[in-house]
């Protein structure tokens, strides 16, 4: 007995010993650490862990984030809108945008490579919400990701994709579908539009190119899925048909 009891020591100090090696890291390096982990979910379960980690986890130095709650500026790397937080935002920088009720976005211009992601457990429970009279929720000029957000458009289209490559993971897509279906589409992209030909095939592995990727993502409502122009196109189309939605996995690219 007193041996298994030895073992069980050895075996625990052990274990602690590991994992106070962790914790001796300085802060500076543990958030370098944190930065290499995807924020849904990893870098979000990593806030579960202790205090520390939950400060380090969600220091505006790794991610801003949108709270409608919020009243002016007081907390650092928190806004109270999407359009404030986006102006803010670095290259390459993510934005956590807070669960609960509808987010205002109309005609927001995104210049600057960004990953915007919904902070609830599903997509619906993050609500983007494009007013009448504006063209898009989202306007894209950058490579840029959306993941477990929701976005609904009352006229006009969800997400404009002017220059860039945009990806579209897990979200839903809501427009108008009647009286003017013609108006409404999920996804609008301009890319690929100039008089010059497309770039090659090496170029787009190099630098990105302009394309859209959408992946797991419900689309209702809206003319099309998807409305194209210049040298772009839809390829790869996977589609599962529910009563009221569609889901789609498909990219858009150049054409060859």
């Amino acid at each position: 007995m007193d041996e298994n009891k030895q073992k069980c020591s050895r075996s625990s100090t052990h274990s602690s010993s590991r994992f106070s090696h962790v914790n001796n890291l300085d802060d500076g390096c543990l958030m370098h650490i944190f930065s290499f982990l995807s924020p849904i979910p990893d870098r979000y379960n990593t806030a579960l862990v202790c205090h520390r980690w939950l400060f380090l986890a969600c220091h505006p130095g790794l991610w801003l984030r949108v709270d409608r709650a919020v009243k002016g500026l007081k907390e650092p790397g928190v806004f109270p809108s999407i359009e404030e937080a986006v102006s803010a935002a670095r290259p390459g920088d993510t934005i956590l945008i807070g669960a609960g009720g509808f987010h205002s976005a109309s005609n927001i211009q995104i210049k600057k490579p960004l990953c915007l992601i919904g902070g609830g457990d599903l997509p619906d429970d993050t609500t983007l919400l494009c007013s009448r009279g504006s063209d898009s929720a989202l306007e894209f000029l950058s490579t840029c990701k959306l993941a477990n957000l929701t976005v609904k458009a009352e006229l006009g289209c969800c997400l404009l994709h002017r220059s860039g490559r945009l990806i579209i993971e897990d979200c839903n897509l809501q427009c108008e579908s009647n009286p003017l279906d013609y108006l409404s589409y999920a996804i609008i992209t301009t890319a690929g539009g100039g008089c010059g030909p497309p770039p090659p095939p090496s170029a787009t592995k190099i630098t990105g190119g302009d394309s859209v990727s959408v992946s797991q993502t419900r689309i209702m409502g809206g003319a099309k899925a998807v409305l194209t122009s210049g040298t772009l196109a839809l390829q790869q189309v996977r589609v599962i048909y529910a009563r009221t939605s569609m889901c789609f996995w498909f990219n858009v690219v150049h054409q060859l």
